[in-house]
């Protein structure tokens, strides 16, 4: 039988020993972020299995699997800015130790993919015009951090 309702998902994130330190990084970077938990381990030279951590109201639990899996960008979070203040506080944030990618994406120090990305750029990919979606698409495909006034300098284009 199909349940009724459900509790929110959590997303495990599997480190190498890093847990601890992913979960500390993050909340410095997120406003409203926590640290919780940690379970024990007994073999991983003094860090928790896991350790609970909070991100926007979204639950994640840092587990310290060992080295056999690595992230890659087939998953990444994607942060929605309302302002270049914003982009540039994350891109700054996150890419410190990491490496910067194309089109807004970057991996931060602990190898997770990110997506810096301004909420209006998702609103011009909904234009009806689709020259002001093609002008936009063009303008950040190449660009590294997202520069919002030129990508809404491209969208008012004509």
């Amino acid at each position: 039988m199909k349940p009724t309702s459900m509790k929110p998902l959590v997303t495990c994130l599997w480190f190498d020993g890093t847990a601890r330190q992913a979960a500390a990084f993050y909340a410095s970077v997120f406003p409203d972020a926590r640290v919780g938990d940690a379970i024990a381990g007994d073999e991983r030279g003094g860090e928790p299995l896991t350790v609970d951590f909070e991100i926007g109201g979204t639950r994640f639990v840092g587990l310290n699997g060992g080295d056999q899996f690595s992230f890659d960008e087939a998953v990444s979070f994607q942060i929605l800015c309302e302002t270049q203040e914003e982009i540039d506080y994350y891109w700054d944030a996150l890419a410190d130790g990491g490496e910067e990618g194309r089109c807004g994406w970057l991996k931060d120090r602990f190898g997770v993919s990110w997506q810096v990305v301004p909420r209006r750029l998702i609103e011009l990919f909904g234009d009806d015009d689709p020259d002001v979606r093609r002008r936009v698409t063009e303008a950040f495909m190449p660009m590294g951090r997202l520069d919002l006034a030129a990508i809404e300098a491209a969208a008012a284009a004509s």
